[in-house]
């Protein structure tokens, strides 16, 4: 998290089926809740939603699991998506009335108050933070980019990868879902 010690934390992988996403989902809205912040328990579960059916549409291969974490801090509750497909990063699109498909990340910009990529060893991790106090520094964060930091992808201890790269594309940007 952004300079923000997690209070809290959970991680879990799945297999890359569409249930995975429901079962995802409704664990982060039950651990929100459990830790004491029941107001972003929805807003939390959204966006596992969305970040983790994006892993499953695009970013998973066979026999290989996608991961979420959730990182609870003082300041942010931080989701995680971890999946093996590293070259297919998110791209923003504009989807066409019609389609099905390619809003995920356009409601991650519009839920979440910061979120961004992260190419890692092995593939990627896609990530959102909602404000504990929402709408504080929602403006000026939409417009700011920071330099990557060891902490601020995953707490160190939490992963086996190291990130080779951070990127943070601009929240209200999109990705093909």
């Amino acid at each position: 998290m952004t300079e923000d010690v997690p209070l809290r934390y959970d991680r879990l992988d799945y297999t890359p089926f569409p249930k995975s996403v429901t079962l995802a989902r409704r664990r982060s809205h039950r651990l929100l809740t459990d830790w004491g912040r029941p107001e972003l328990a929805d807003d939390t579960a959204l966006l596992v939603s969305e970040l983790g059916g994006n892993a499953v549409l695009h970013g998973c291969l066979r026999d290989r699991f996608f991961r979420v974490e959730l990182a609870l801090g003082e300041r942010a509750v931080r989701v995680s998506v971890s999946d093996p497909r590293g070259e297919l990063l998110p791209s923003p699109r504009q989807a066409a009335p019609d389609e099905m498909f390619g809003r995920g990340l356009l409601i991650v910009g519009a839920v979440a108050d910061r979120w961004g990529v992260t190419e890692l060893t092995v593939g990627k991790l896609v990530w959102c933070e909602l404000d504990v106090v929402r709408g504080v520094g929602r403006v000026a964060n939409q417009r700011q980019s920071h330099p990557a930091s060891a902490a601020d992808p995953v707490p160190a201890a939490a992963t086996a990868t190291a990130p080779a790269r951070h990127r943070q594309r601009p929240p209200a940007a999109g990705w093909a879902s």
